[in-house]
């Protein structure tokens, strides 16, 4: 197993820079996701560490080298691209044992190889059909193969299932999932879907233009975002938002239409802030310490009731855990354990600390 370092990298096209000192590190053995919305630099440093483009500056280390310069084909990397790259002419174990002839291993071991990986992503049954009669997860499978059978040092997966059905996409998250638990091989994995990342990924790289955000576990970015574009980023449903003031020594904070919302672990704060209350946390209530809302729709989906509402001047959306029967125009009130409640800086976006 391997660690990846990346330091203070940078990388420009022309006059445009488009990663601007991003660094972090990836553990042996660890499944990291990059994460970000689109053009925010995830994919330059996936091609970056594959070597398919030059460094600016900075440093990509895999285990002990510095691989700067050293040629794609000899950094002990496996990618898998989003649109597979199969060739059309070979059947399945041809393409997966393809990397391995061209590096002139013995007949009988490309066979054993491939037929492991094969085993390992249930497709043995496959071998001999080409990728026009494969469907698209048995093609997404075969890709993944032909990494699987070079050993890397390294997988690199750029958005290897945005091609595929939502159904689909879910049962392939669980395979890649169990597929490194067993290989334990380092991986580093591209994706704008936060879902994606949040459950499949041991550690979180958060993008957003070619800055890094935030570097953590999942559960340690849902709960402690650094700041609010880390917050409204992780999470289905987004965070909503809504703007507050407050005064020091009072206990609560008071929204825009003058309702308030207790929150003693914040006493001491005096400005403008943004209150942070994520959907699954609201609930509705009967009782008169709730905020006044106004419903704008709802969906049952049968075992939860999504809201959209307007809490003075703001649409948020709440997730409530179970069926709710409500109508467009319609006033009720939702509440908040203040535990879950986050504030972010309203002029910095940073998140304020209880």
């Amino acid at each position: 197993m391997t660690q990846v370092e990346i330091n203070d990298l940078r990388k420009s096209f022309g006059p445009v820079e488009t990663l601007h000192g991003v660094s972090f590190e990836i553990p042996e053995g660890a499944f990291a996701a990059l994460v970000g919305p689109s053009g925010c630099g995830k994919s330059t440093i996936l091609r970056l560490i594959a070597g398919l483009e030059e460094v600016t500056s900075g440093d990509i280390r895999i285990g002990d080298r510095v691989v700067n310069d050293v040629e794609s084909k000899n950094r002990d990397i496996a990618m898998v691209f989003q649109n597979y790259a199969l060739y059309p002419h070979m059947t399945v174990a041809q393409n997966m044992g393809f990397s391995l002839r061209l590096l002139k291993k013995p007949k009988k071991d490309i066979e054993t190889a491939v037929h492991e990986a094969a085993t390992i992503l249930g497709i043995d049954g496959l071998l001999d059909r080409f990728p026009k009669q494969l469907s698209g997860g048995q093609r997404q499978r075969v890709a993944m193969g032909r990494a699987i059978v070079r050993q890397p040092q390294v997988f690199l997966f750029d958005e290897p299932l945005s091609n595929l059905d939502a159904k689909l996409r879910v049962q392939m998250r669980a395979e890649l999932k169990a597929m490194h638990q067993r290989l334990r091989t380092t991986t580093i994995y591209v994706t704008h879907d936060q879902i994606e990342a949040m459950t499949m990924a041991d550690i979180v790289v958060v993008m957003r233009d070619g800055h890094v955000e935030q570097v953590g576990r999942p559960l340690e970015l849902y709960d402690r975002p650094v700041n609010r574009f880390v917050a409204g980023f992780i999470g289905s449903p987004a965070m909503n938002f809504v703007p507050v003031t407050s005064t020091a020594g009072a206990d609560a904070v008071v929204l825009a239409d003058g309702q308030s919302l207790d929150l003693p672990q914040f006493r001491a704060l005096s400005g403008a802030f943004d209150l942070g209350l994520r959907p699954e946390h609201l609930r509705h209530t009967a009782e008169p310490a709730g905020l006044n809302v106004t419903i704008e729709s709802s969906e049952q989906t049968g075992s939860e009731t999504l809201i959209q509402a307007d809490l003075a001047g703001q649409s948020i959306t709440a997730l409530l855990r179970e069926r709710f029967d409500c109508h467009p125009g319609e006033r009720h009130r939702l509440t908040v354990d203040p535990v879950f409640a986050q504030l972010f800086d309203a002029e910095t976006g940073a998140r304020i600390d209880a």
